[in-house]
């Protein structure tokens, strides 16, 4: 399998107003080939600027349940320090979700 070119984008949520209801619109331009997501991860920072990384693929988080018909295709090649500098770069108390697509 091929794969690339690859971009990648962060959608904000200020507020930290996260609820997962985003991911019909994620699952529209999927389901019409626009793109295929490679990778897709939450990253959050509260107020005192603490951040917070989490995989979609945490099934325990009702935030994250509509996300599991999008992800399998997902191939994890987000690193680490990738996802650190996206949380350095958001704001206080904002949520983004990081999408790796094709």
């Amino acid at each position: 399998m091929t794969l690339g070119p690859l971009e990648y984008l962060v959608v904000g949520f200020t507020g930290n107003r996260f609820d997962g209801s985003i991911a019909s619109e994620i699952e529209k331009v999927v389901a019409n080939k626009t793109i295929r997501l490679v990778d897709v991860v939450f990253v959050a920072k509260d107020a005192n600027g603490d951040a917070l990384i989490l995989e979609l693929d945490n099934k325990d988080d009702p935030r994250f349940a509509s996300f599991a018909g999008l992800l399998g295709d997902r191939m994890g090649l987000l690193t680490p320090e990738d996802l650190e500098q996206v949380a350095e770069e958001l704001p206080v108390d904002t949520a983004g979700l990081v999408m790796l697509f094709e």
